[in-house]
């Protein structure tokens, strides 16, 4: 009987670390897609929230992994500073554009190409936070920016404002000349009597 008790103590104590471990986790954020144009530069997001307050030993952590599913390659990398990839197809276009104190850890890629379609992933480490989500960005590299509504609407609404001009300008144009052609028959029947 007593090692039935110990045992459901154990599972207790078990059941209590881990709710404590879950609630010391970093919580990552991150948009979950990015369109962006192919040759422009695109800002992702990447925002934290832990626990524990920021370490001097936090970490960051970006990697990328290609649509066609190839190795999972770094893009960027934090530890009390931003170190740059050395080489890879992020090398020179990766830089760093967040500011720890306000747990923002996002970078900037530039000139962007559609063979960066895929997924980044942002991983912080904030000691004794070590454990927790992993954001995850799906960015598409686009050829051109497709029209929303939003902006079919503002092209219609220009385009019948500019036609609305041009038809008034016509139809003051085309008074002006009748009243000149009556003003001119009105002197020839005056100049004849």
């Amino acid at each position: 009987m007593r090692g039935h008790t110990w045992l459901g103590a154990a599972l207790v104590l078990g059941a209590q670390l881990r709710a404590l471990w879950l609630a010391a986790a970093v919580e990552v954020h991150t948009a979950k897609e990015v369109v962006a144009v192919n040759g422009t530069n695109q800002r992702l997001k990447c925002t934290f929230s832990s626990s524990s307050p920021v370490s001097p030993h936090l970490t960051v952590i970006w990697n990328f992994q290609p649509e066609d599913l190839s190795a999972q390659e770094p893009v960027f990398f934090y530890l009390k500073e931003p170190y740059k990839v050395p080489s890879g197809r992020f090398k020179e276009r990766v830089t760093w554009d967040g500011n720890i104190e306000r747990n923002d850890v996002s970078i900037i890629i530039w000139n962007l190409q559609p063979s960066d379609n895929g997924t980044f992933t942002c991983q912080v480490k904030n000691l004794p936070d070590v454990y927790g989500t992993i954001g995850e960005v799906r960015l598409r590299v686009v050829q051109k920016v497709h029209f929303s509504e939003i902006h079919f609407l503002a092209v219609a609404i220009g385009s019948a404002s500019v036609l609305m001009i041009i038809v008034v300008t016509a139809v003051i144009i085309c008074r002006q000349r009748r009243r000149k052609a009556r003003d001119k028959r009105m002197e020839v029947a005056e100049a004849e009597l």
